[in-house]
């Protein structure tokens, strides 16, 4: 059971039950409902609980104010709620990379599970034909083929439903799409037939055949099975169709039409642009990657694994396939895809590292299972799961593969099959014209120097975020001295008491003892040498400890959460270490306040009872640096 299971439970209880909620958020101290009914909530029984500082009307929200623990409790309450965080998670990333790599790791994660067991199963598959138990031919091949490879084949429409989830789509309209991508009778073996009608691009990379058209406008034939990028993207689309539809739909039959609006609108749109796009970047990458191939082998090793999973990721892998399938039947053997090989072992060694560095025991369990998974040469449970959403793991990754890549480069290492993955594609480069195996020997000897490269990257140069900061903290608190300490204003402008704030919670002390600032200037500061606790995705509120132990709360404005990090930029993480003066925060205090949101700051001690009494300054105006609060221990 969880610390706060029972607290989450009479919670739930005390706003009218999970039937009366609409929705919930947190910011950096409150549950944020949206309850059906709010007089069905019992206010004094819940500001009498043990664990909640108070309830709060404000902003069309219920507000729980629980403290600096709210995360722990949120996800219990959801859980036990059944209320989706998705809308807590798309507020949690900010800058494009991030927000794609957030995207594409989030429709992933929920069938992770069922995608390791795939890979694990195609694995032993290869394994069992490789040892000469049966051949491709036999029936107990293509039973465990279809097994394992189903969930590869139809992830489109898989991604269909989990990217709905994520853009807020209807999940079945999602698995529309996705499963239209997949229908038989769309793929470029169907429809490209007989002489084509037109040529678009024509002596272009971009040369495309048209072999039919949609009402007039060609229609490219591309494969969509096993494709990610067309149906995330083709379902966003199809998302903010959703969001138009139900503006001008009457609601009593938006069960039937919206969905009509949208397939009818995001599938033609899909299969006409969205398709012919990935289409053209795959050629693209391709034509770049036998270019550099022909300049320098080794050079071209090294970028092959160092790209190849950043390559897959988008899809435009599929880019160099083809090339390799030329190669294969026209010389006989390949050397283009040889440097991708050792890409898949760094991936694992490093998921192993981790194994050894991980803190939260759900990621430790998908450590394991992955690692299987990618020996036999699935890597996507290891790169969705674990290391694209950690970041720097993945970047050691691409590093080891990269050191693979050079040893297949510089070794001259050809490829006689596209036959088995992982460490049953070793096989790939025995020569059978001749039993040539110097490049199975160069195989192994990648596998050693991209897995040894990948963990000890990661083993000794990572470190869990949520290690470093307990660490920090930890340290911190250690320092604790006795005597006083100072607090330096961290934004410019008017002091007002504690007590004259428009919020109930800061003006109570429920929070913690302190002052508040009406900010003239749009910056925040490092108040004391320090690092910091928490930071809130929407930048609103920040949480820091300094070296003696003090643990202040800085909230730019009141119920500023509901921006969702607008007109804010932040300048740390959590974890940093931080000297006074450091600028943390900046915002723009005319587009807040032209927003309706008052920007009244609370500067809190919220462990004021590790103190015996709070000197506050006397100034009615201060600026950044000067002393603001002074405490005595």
């Amino acid at each position: 059971m969880s610390k706060y299971e029972n607290l989450a439970k009479e919670i739930i209880k005390n706003v009218g039950g999970k039937e009366n909620i609409n929705g919930l958020t947190h910011c950096i101290t409150r549950l944020r409902f949206k309850l059906k009914d709010e007089s069905k909530a019992n206010d004094d029984i819940l500001k009498n609980m043990d664990g909640v500082v108070t309830v709060m009307h404000s902003a069309g929200q219920y507000q729980v104010v629980i403290g600096n623990h709210v995360p722990y409790v949120y996800e219990d309450v959801c859980q036990l709620a059944n209320i989706s965080s998705d809308k807590e998670e798309e507020g949690s990333t900010s800058g494009v990379f991030n927000k794609v790599i957030d995207i594409i790791s989030g429709c992933f994660q929920p069938f992770l599970g069922a995608l390791c067991a795939a890979g694990m199963i195609k694995g032993l598959n290869a394994l069992l034909v490789f040892l000469g138990l049966y051949t491709q031919a036999d029936g107990g091949y293509i039973l465990l083929n279809a097994i394992g490879d189903a969930i590869f084949y139809f992830m489109p429409m898989i991604i269909g439903y989990t990217a709905s989830k994520k853009f807020k789509l209807n999940p079945f309209v999602g698995m529309v799409i996705g499963a239209a991508l997949c229908y038989p009778a769309i793929q470029k073996s169907a429809l490209a037939v007989g002489e084509p009608i037109m040529t678009l691009f024509k002596g272009t990379f971009a040369e495309s055949p048209v072999y039919t058209t949609f009402f007039g406008i060609p229609l490219l034939a591309q494969d969509y099975t096993s494709s990610v990028v067309p149906v995330i993207v083709i379902v966003w689309f199809a998302s903010k169709l959703q969001k138009l539809g139900k503006k001008f739909i009457p609601e009593v039959i938006q069960n039937f039409f919206v969905p009509v609006f949208v397939l009818i609108i995001a599938l033609p749109i899909g299969f006409l642009a969205i398709g012919p796009v990935v289409s053209i970047a795959t050629n693209l990458v391709g034509v770049g990657f036998s270019t550099l191939y022909n300049f320098s082998p080794i050079v071209c090793g090294i970028l092959v694994g160092f790209f190849w999973q950043l390559l897959v990721i988008f899809g435009l892998h599929w880019g160099l396939i083809p090339l390799a399938m030329v190669n294969l039947g026209t010389l006989g053997y390949d050397t283009i895809l040889t440097g991708m090989f050792g890409a898949s072992f760094a991936q694992t060694a490093v998921v192993f590292a981790m194994f050894f560095k991980l803190k939260n025991k759900k990621e430790k369990e998908l450590c394991m299972p992955a690692v299987i998974s990618g020996i036999c040469g699935v890597t996507e449970p290891a790169i969705y799961g674990i290391t694209l959403p950690k970041k720097t793991p993945f970047i050691y990754s691409m590093i080891g593969g990269a050191a693979g890549g050079a040893v297949m480069g510089a070794m001259q290492a050809k490829g006689y099959t596209m036959g088995g993955l992982g460490i049953f594609g070793v096989v790939n480069y025995i020569n059978p014209t001749n039993n040539d195996a110097s490049g199975m020997f160069a195989s192994f000897i990648c596998i050693a120097v991209s897995a040894v490269v990948g963990f000890v990257l990661t083993y000794f140069f990572w470190k869990d975020k949520s290690v470093l900061v307990e660490e920090n903290i930890s340290n911190s608190k250690k320092n604790i001295k006795v005597g006083k300490e100072t607090v330096k204003s961290p934004i410019t402008g008017t002091v007002k008491l504690l007590s004259k704030v428009k919020d109930d919670a800061f003006a109570k002390e429920a929070l913690g003892k302190g002052i508040a600032i009406d900010p003239k200037e749009g910056k925040v500061v490092a108040p004391f040498n320090g690092t910091v606790m928490t930071i809130f995705p929407t930048k609103h509120a920040i949480g820091l400890i300094s070296d003696n132990g003090m643990e202040i709360l800085i909230h730019i404005g009141l119920d500023t959460v509901q921006l969702d990090g607008k007109y804010f930029e932040s300048y740390v993480k959590q974890g940093d270490k931080v000297k006074a003066g450091d600028t943390l925060v900046t915002f723009d205090i005319e587009a807040i306040k032209k927003e309706g949101y008052s920007l009244e700051t609370p500067v809190i001690v919220t462990n004021s009872s590790d103190y015996i009494d709070f000197i506050e300054t006397e100034k009615k105006s201060i600026r950044i640096n000067e002393d603001l609060l002074t405490v005595l221990i």
